[in-house]
């Protein structure tokens, strides 16, 4: 596989940055050693600006090419932040906190970017400017959209903006992308039963929660199979069901939480209609109080169709046009890449982590083989995009 050669030359700085990471992982906004550590390198990098506390914690760096003032601006990002998992994996640099650990990849991420900072800021063989983007909270807090909101793209003029993340099953050195919705919305529902408790020998007298919610648990079902298009991808599920505490007592209460995962704004807003006409008519047939709270969190990630067609020929540039997949399935996965694919125009992409535990696994853990695959796609994105002459 064509990497850089440059970047082989340092590829065991890059493990060894990734590695530190991996011991030291840090939760959503609390990044607040990973980012000193990425502005500290930066800057040792020689990068023309590093600007800290973007999106709270976020970090962003320029580089500036041969001739930028004439030139355009391209975005490469990648997300710090860890997960709350207890880490299994046994490897001698496994995570030093107890309950937290990279399970995403998230180091690597962060290690391939600053790879690629180091090398554009090395050679500058590019006319415009690149901007190298590190975001927090990526895991459930939306520091896409904190940092899009802070200013990100109009303060440094970003014209394009690039992700990527690493997927077990997809062999080292392999990409895969596609245009158009590549990852799900990914929204939640919360849904309070009002009943009416009582012992459980006279459930007459009752306002019963639990047979309520399980008709409610096996109606939201319903949308799926027969509310949506069977070609449209959809998911509704519901995780979780509280109610009770004693085998003699009905309860007065009970409590379902979910998740609602769509491709097409349309089936977003099909998919929460639903779900509050469903609960107010099993409200109204049982008698009991029924009130849904529906949050829309991350949006569905949509790859620009030029930007894909881009990204992939600079993937096929690194691993050859046999190892990328132009048209991988959507994942039903979010991811909040989504807010800067909104800003502006811009390609997400799939590269392989070879056989490994899959994400979000106490087992998992980034393969280093793809470090240098990863950076040297992300540098090849300026290099061509901002191609001197």
């Amino acid at each position: 596989m064509p990497i850089i050669n440059r970047l082989a030359e340092f590829q065991n700085d890059i493990v060894a940055w990734r590695h530190d990471f991996h011991r030291h992982p840090e939760l959503l906004y609390d990044v607040h050693r990973t980012a000193a550590t990425v502005a500290g390198l930066l800057k040792a990098f020689g990068v023309d600006e590093v600007v800290t506390g973007l999106g709270r914690t976020g970090v962003v760096g320029v580089i500036r090419g041969r001739n930028s003032a004439s030139g355009r601006t391209i975005g490469l990002r990648a997300d710090m932040d860890a997960l709350p998992i207890l880490e299994t994996t046994g490897k001698d640099y496994a995570s030093s906190v107890p309950g937290k650990m990279h399970a995403c990849g998230h180091d690597g991420h962060t290690a391939m970017l600053l790879g690629a900072a180091r090398y554009l800021a090395e050679t500058r063989n590019f006319e415009g400017t690149a901007v190298v983007i590190f975001q927090p909270a990526e895991e459930g807090g939306g520091g896409g959209r904190a940092m899009v909101e802070d200013g990100l793209m109009d303060r440094f003029a970003i014209d394009e903006v690039y992700g990527l993340h690493n997927m077990p099953g997809i062999p080292v050195g392999s990409f895969a992308i596609r245009p158009g919705p590549i990852m799900a919305a990914t929204d939640e529902f919360n849904i309070e039963i009002v009943g009416v408790g009582g012992h459980a020998a006279k459930p007459h007298v009752t306002v019963d929660p639990i047979v309520t919610g399980a008709q409610l648990v096996t109606a939201l079902q319903t949308i799926v199979s027969r509310s949506v298009d069977p070609l449209e991808a959809t998911v509704v599920s519901v995780t979780q069901f509280h109610a009770g505490q004693a085998h003699n007592i009905i309860p007065g209460n009970a409590r379902l939480v979910g998740t609602v995962r769509t491709l097409m704004p349309e089936m977003r807003d099909l998919a929460e209609a639903r779900i509050r006409t469903i609960a107010a008519g099993i409200a109204l047939a049982s008698g009991a109080r029924i009130e849904v709270e529906y949050n829309r969190n991350y949006p569905v990630t949509v790859n620009h169709v030029a930007q894909t067609d881009f990204a992939a020929g600079v993937a096929s540039a690194i691993a050859g046009p046999s190892h990328v997949d132009t048209a991988v399935a959507p994942m039903m996965g979010g991811e909040d890449f989504s807010y800067m694919l909104e800003a502006r125009p811009g390609a997400f992409i799939f590269m392989g982590n070879g056989d490994s535990a899959g994400l979000h696994n106490s087992d998992y853990d980034f393969n280093d083989e793809a470090l240098p695959v990863g950076a040297s796609y992300l540098a090849k994105l300026v290099e061509t995009a901002l191609a001197s002459g």
